[in-house]
């Protein structure tokens, strides 16, 4: 019967309402929480986590769109890539060897060159972790961390030669995708007293390892600027007093006729087999083009900016 109940804690009153002793707390319970936090607050909730990506990217874009880029972090796979890396000045943070890895010429030499370096961390790893960390590609018990690269803005370029007291020379790369070809133009933009390159931030080559090993290390010294949209950029430089010129097979000036290499210029270099686009193109100030009297048909990124900065220098010393 009701009452009787030999189980504990059974309520053994009819009447409704808080027990005698209870404290309120069932009153203090209706009272609620406030009101409810926004999504992007709640501990969880895909709208946080997405806000929280957006904070991470912008704390490595400082300014916006106005401020250094940084990449993903990359890794050299293999034997023969890994010494070729270090032996080309290829910044890296860590070295990871395989454990219990059987030794050759090459795995002592990456070694060595890691620890004659200094700031490459040298990390012994399990083969399963090696093939974690790789992707499952073939690592031959080696793989290299480089870290990701700080891409400029377009303006620091300008902003860099004047500073110098230099008239701006810039070469901006449209469809370039081979990392060597940017690595070689980085290289001749250093010897021919250039301030920087300009790449597209989508469908071009950005600076890799193997774009670092071509530039020969003069990657270390002149910038590349990366740009959201490389019309606007191309651009925003007239804005700012710069000559566009863009090379060209059928360009209207020949390059020997060009004075203005002397001024503050940007040298707009396209892909081997599809030139300059046409967006590109008809931003142009001038298409000049490169007198070849052989038999070739075109040159690629790296050569042809090559010809036009050492014009360019000749007319500066001049």
């Amino acid at each position: 019967m009701p009452g009787n109940s030999p189980r504990p804690n059974r309520r053994k009153s009819q009447k409704k309402g808080a027990l005698k002793g209870s404290g309120g707390q069932r009153r203090k319970g209706l009272e609620g929480k406030g009101p409810t936090p926004a999504a992007e607050q709640r501990t969880g909730h895909a709208k946080q986590r997405a806000a929280q990506v957006r904070a991470r990217r912008q704390s490595g874009r400082p300014g916006g769109a106005t401020g250094a880029r940084r990449t993903a972090s990359e890794l050299v796979v293999g034997r023969n890539p890994v010494v070729e890396a270090l032996r080309g000045d290829v910044p890296a943070t860590t070295l990871y060897v395989q454990q219990f890895l059987e030794s050759d010429d090459r795995v002592t030499e990456a070694v060595r060159l890691a620890m004659e370096r200094g700031g490459v961390h040298l990390l012994e790893a399990p083969r399963m972790e090696l093939d974690r960390i790789t992707g499952g590609l073939n690592h031959q018990g080696l793989a290299l961390q480089i870290p990701p690269y700080e891409y400029a803005h377009p303006d620091d370029l300008t902003a860099a030669a004047y500073d110098a007291g230099q008239q701006p020379l810039i070469v901006a790369l449209d469809g370039v995708t081979d990392p060597r070809n940017l690595g070689a133009v980085v290289r001749s933009t250093a010897a021919f007293g250039g301030h920087g390159v300009v790449v597209p931030e989508r469908r071009a080559a950005g600076m890799t390892a193997g774009a670092w090993k071509a530039s020969a290390g003069t990657a270390a010294r002149t910038p590349v600027a990366r740009a959201t949209n490389l019309t606007r950029a191309l651009q925003a430089y007239q804005k700012a007093g710069l000559m566009v010129v863009g090379l060209a097979a059928d360009g209207d000036a020949e390059l020997t006729e060009l004075d203005v290499l002397a001024d503050p210029v940007v040298i707009v270099v396209g892909s081997e087999g599809k030139g300059l686009s046409r967006l590109v193109g008809e931003v142009c100030d001038i298409r000049a083009r490169i007198r070849m009297p052989g038999a070739a048909e075109s040159l690629n990124a790296g050569v042809a900016a090559g010809i036009v900065l050492h014009e360019a220098a000749s007319r500066r010393r001049g």
